[in-house]
């Protein structure tokens, strides 16, 4: 029976479609940068093609063999065995900590799906919401907080009242019986 519920949790979970939808989101933001990127190229390819056109290749190959000959000069190798071990433990440290970081991230863009789709379906999200009460007082209390006064004034004068009556109600309901 426990298989047939991880399959109903895994079916009835929205947090995929949220994350495809997130992702959708991001990149139409991704997408709309576009044009802009393209017009910088379009100014920074002359100057960047004028810089490779004037490049000596003889400076070229001298640099890039200096660079191998000194990173070929520092290898010892019998230090190359510890560095393969440290190397090995250093991936598994990495390979977890890039595990838990795709895992935040792919909450993160799940959220954002969830709130893109709200959005998409006209729907406002609970935290602006929340943000709004505390941040926008009602209209009826900025505009008239004298009123307000009155009307509690008056509210708290009928309050037994009203009890009377719910306790006549009681009364005559259990007559009734």
């Amino acid at each position: 029976m426990a298989i047939a519920d991880d399959l109903k949790k895994t079916l009835t979970d929205p947090t995929p479609l949220y994350f495809a939808a997130g992702t959708a989101d991001l990149a139409v933001q991704q997408a709309k940068k576009v044009p802009e990127l393209i017009e910088q190229l379009r100014a920074e390819a002359p100057a960047r093609i004028e810089a490779v056109k004037n490049t000596d290749p003889k400076a070229v190959q001298d640099a890039v063999t200096a660079k191998v000959a000194e990173v070929l000069g520092a290898i010892d190798p019998k230090k190359i065995g510890e560095s393969a071990q440290d190397l090995a433990l250093r991936g598994v440290g990495v390979a977890a900590e890039y595990a838990v970081r795709a895992k935040e991230t792919y909450d993160k863009v799940a959220e954002h799906g969830e709130q893109a789709v709200r959005a998409w379906r006209g729907e406002v999200s609970e935290e602006i919401v929340d943000f709004a009460v505390v941040v926008e007082p009602r209209p009826e209390r900025a505009a008239e907080p004298a009123a307000e006064d009155a009307a509690e004034e008056q509210s708290a004068a009928k309050k037994p009242a009203r009890k009377t009556t719910a306790k006549k109600a009681v009364v005559a309901a259990d007559d009734a019986s």
